[in-house]
C-alpha cells in the first residue's frame, strides 16, 4: 500500500522496524507500495542519523547557481545611492572598476537589484484614451466625408447585416451604402477604395471611435484603415466618445434609411442591398432636402478633382536609416527589436538619431516616438495626429 500522508514518519517506522527483523528489501518496497531505490534511500538514512533521518528533509536546493553574492549586491546598491542618477549600465561599469576581480553582472541582474530594493524609478507608459479631434465646418464637397456603420439589424434569414454608409458633409450626398455582414476592417477597405475609386479622394474623413475607423489598444488609438488613409494624404476627423452629434447630419440619414429601407428587412443580404441601391438613388436625386433648400444632394455634389492612384512610395531623405514594419508590429535595430503597432504592418518608418543613443522614429512626416539603443522600448511622444493633421477650426 502508499504511504499515508498524514503519517508518513509512521510508515517509515514500520518499514525500517520490519527491515531491522529480517524480512526483504523486495517484499516490504513491494507491501508498503515504493521502489526499492526509495526503500534502500530510507533505510540508508536510517542506519546514518538514526530516527531523525526518518522525518522530511527540506526540499530548498543547496546552492543557487546563478545567485549573485551578497557583498556584490550590497555594493551595487550602495554605489546606486551614491550615484542616485545612474542607472545599470554605468553602475555597472564602475562595479567593474572598483572590483575587478569580481566577474561583473550583466546589466539586466544590476537591473533587476536596483529593482528590488526600490531603486527604479518605473515610467508608467501612457495608453491612448479616446477623446475625439477638432472637428470641421467645410462648405465644399469632398472636403469632409462622413462614415458609419448603420446599427446593426437581422435579416429574414436571421443573419445580421451591418450597413456601411459613407456621405458627402456640405452636400449631404450618400456616396455608398453596403450591406455588409461584418464590421471587420478587410470589407471595410474594399467599400472606401471603390468610393475613392468612384468619387476620388476627399480632404477629410469624419467617424466615431470605434473599429475599424479607430482602435483602443494601438498606438494613438489609430487603425490600419486610418493609416492606410494617412498614406493616401486624408486628415481623419473623430467625434468624441457619446456625443453622435457631432456626426448628427450623418445619423439624421440613418433614420431615414431605417424607415425606408429596413423595415421590414429583406429575406436575404442580396436583396437587402437592392433595397439600399433602391434608396441611395432616391435620396440623392429624388427626395428634396429642407437644408439644401429643397434640392436634392446630386444637384450639389460633383467628385473630388484628388484621384485615386494607390499608395504612393514612403521616403525618408532626412532620417538615418528606414526600416519596413513586421506582421507583429516590429521594427530591427541591430539585431532587437522595437515595438511600433501592427497597425503599421508593412509600412516604412524612418529613423534617426537625436542625441547619445536616443532615435527618434517618424511615418511619413509625423513623429512617432522615440527609443534608446539599451531597452529599445518605444516610448511614445504627445499624439501627432493632433493639430498637426486636423489645423481647420472647429465646429
Amino acid at each position: 500500500m502508499p504511504w499515508k500522508e498524514c503519517h508518513v514518519e509512521d510508515e517509515r517506522l514500520r518499514f525500517i522496524a520490519r527491515r531491522l527483523d529480517g524480512e526483504t528489501m523486495t517484499a516490504l518496497c513491494a507491501e508498503f507500495g515504493i521502489s526499492r531505490k526509495t526503500g534502500y534511500k530510507i533505510y540508508e538514512r536510517y542506519k546514518d542519523v538514526g530516527l531523525q533521518g526518518l522525518t522530511d528533509r527540506s526540499r530548498r536546493p543547496y546552492r543557487h547557481a546563478n545567485q549573485l553574492p551578497m557583498t556584490i549586491e550590497k555594493t551595487i546598491v550602495r554605489l546606486k545611492r551614491e550615484y542616485p542618477n545612474w542607472g545599470a549600465p554605468k553602475i555597472r561599469e564602475r562595479l567593474r572598476q572598483r572590483c575587478p576581480e569580481v566577474q561583473c553582472p550583466a546589466i539586466s541582474t544590476v537591473h533587476a537589484v536596483l529593482d528590488r530594493h526600490g531603486l527604479v524609478t518605473r515610467r508608467t507608459r501612457r495608453r491612448h484614451r479616446a477623446e475625439g479631434t477638432a472637428l470641421s465646418h467645410p462648405g465644399q464637397p469632398n472636403d469632409l466625408w462622413c462614415a458609419d456603420y448603420k446599427g446593426e439589424f437581422m435579416l429574414a434569414d436571421r443573419r445580421y447585416c451591418y450597413p456601411l454608409t459613407i456621405t458627402d458633409f456640405a452636400s449631404r450626398y450618400l456616396l455608398t451604402c453596403d450591406a455588409l455582414s461584418t464590421t471587420k476592417e478587410i470589407y471595410a477597405v474594399t467599400v472606401f477604395e471603390r468610393a475613392f475609386k468612384d468619387f476620388g479622394l476627399p480632404r477629410a474623413i469624419r467617424t466615431d471611435n470605434g473599429v475599424p475607423f479607430a482602435s483602443a489598444h494601438a498606438l494613438y488609438g489609430l487603425s490600419k484603415l486610418a493609416v492606410w488613409w494617412l498614406r493616401l494624404g486624408i486628415q481623419i476627423e473623430r467625434i468624441r466618445p457619446g456625443h453622435p452629434e457631432q456626426n448628427g447630419r450623418h445619423a439624421r440619414m440613418h433614420l431615414t434609411l431605417k424607415q425606408e429601407a429596413t423595415k421590414p428587412a429583406a429575406p436575404n443580404a442580396l436583396q437587402q442591398q437592392a433595397r439600399f441601391d433602391a434608396f441611395l438613388e432616391r435620396f440623392n436625386h429624388e427626395r428634396p432636402h429642407q437644408a439644401l433648400g429643397m434640392k436634392v444632394p446630386g444637384e450639389l455634389y460633383s467628385p473630388s478633382p484628388r484621384r485615386y492612384q494607390g499608395l504612393p512610395a514612403l521616403q525618408y531623405p532626412m532620417h538615418d536609416w528606414t526600416g519596413t514594419v513586421t506582421h507583429c508590429g516590429r521594427i530591427c535595430y541591430k539585431r532587437q527589436k522595437i515595438n511600433l503597432s501592427q497597425v503599421f504592418a508593412g509600412q516604412d518608418v524612418g529613423v534617426k538619431q537625436v542625441s547619445e543613443r536616443i532615435w527618434l522614429v517618424s511615418f511619413m512626416h509625423y513623429d512617432l516616438g522615440y527609443f534608446d539603443d539599451e531597452t529599445c522600448r518605444l516610448e511614445p511622444i504627445e499624439n501627432p495626429f493632433g493639430p498637426t493633421v486636423l489645423p481647420m477650426s472647429p465646429e
